[in-house]
């Protein structure tokens, strides 16, 4: 079933124990050095995913960022940012990875701790492309700035967080003041890629392996709103690639897998329909015969014979 990646699922991926304040009021924070822990999360590259949590990257290797329908080249030294608003992957081009990465909640930079509101900033907007490109000499200061987080992570200093979230503070401002990276004009391409994004969230979802088990992702806005594109955009570039619309291919994968449960498992009509989003029987007893003529109930009769 599709969900968010949290930050549960990140330290998993990392084979790191969870750490204790996850979830609590306090929030939580940690840095990372990029060359240790990489090769730990899909041996470098991340899947197109939206995350539970905020994430700051100091980049030096080059990199492909992709937002949906746009992707966007590192060169060599970048400053990316990330939040639950904007789904999206990178894929490191080179063995030659370093850098530091910070995560944290926005209960952790909060209002009230940070006289921040996370939402508000230009860098965490949807339909933003948080990724600049750096010089050699901003690599340097960004790097002086994650080496004193991370030495203050590891201190005893009663009031360590709140400095950390001032270093964090000043992250967030040299960002804003840097020009952001151009996406790549390549609309074929960016076309492919949202296809294939659309089928992999669509897909990721499936197979349905238990009653309690719930679609997350129903709708051609559901799909849409996850890929941070506009769905009347979505269903274009499905219509040029495919043929099809966005609702089309979502009810045929979805009557695919109503077949397959009515026919291989002894679950109720009821919980064959809990378990693909529909809120009725009736609304997937319509659903169904829309697609095959026979009802549910018919169908699983006929093909048990």
């Amino acid at each position: 079933m599709q969900s968010l990646f949290t930050l549960r699922d990140f330290y998993s991926k990392l084979s790191l124990p969870i750490p204790d304040n996850i979830g609590k009021d306090v929030g939580h924070f940690n840095v990372f050095k990029i060359d240790e822990y990489r090769t730990r999360l899909d041996k470098g590259e991340m899947r197109y995913d939206q995350r539970s949590y905020f994430k700051i990257s100091l980049i030096n290797g080059q990199n492909k960022a992709e937002y949906a329908d746009k992707s966007i080249h590192i060169e060599n030294k970048a400053l990316l940012f990330a939040s639950p608003k904007i789904p999206y992957r990178y894929v490191p081009l080179d063995g030659n990875q370093s850098g530091y990465f910070c995560v944290f909640t926005d209960t952790f930079l909060s209002k009230d701790k940070s006289g921040v509101i996370l939402d508000n900033l230009p860098l965490f907007q949807p339909g933003g492309y948080p990724i600049f490109n750096i010089s050699d000499e901003d690599y340097r200061e960004l790097e002086q700035l994650f080496k004193k987080i991370d030495q203050e992570l590891s201190s005893d200093y009663a009031y360590k967080f709140d400095l950390i979230r001032a270093y964090v503070i000043e992250l967030l401002h040299l960002g804003q003041k840097l020009n952001p990276a151009e996406p790549l004009d390549n609309s074929k391409n960016a076309a492919t890629r949202i296809t294939d994004l659309f089928v992999e969230l669509l897909e990721r979802q499936f197979p349905v392996n238990s009653p309690a088990q719930r679609l997350g992702l129903k709708t051609a806005n559901d799909f849409a709103e996850r890929l941070a594109v506009h769905a009347n955009h979505l269903n274009k570039v499905l219509k040029e690639t495919t043929g099809s619309t966005t609702t089309a291919i979502i009810h045929s994968r979805i009557f695919e897998e109503a077949k397959i449960l009515l026919n291989n498992t002894d679950w109720n009509i009821s919980e064959v329909a809990f378990s693909l989003g529909f809120e009725e029987v009736a609304h997937f007893s319509n659903f169904f015969k829309k697609h095959s003529t026979l009802s549910p109930l018919k169908f699983r009769n006929e093909v048990n014979i």
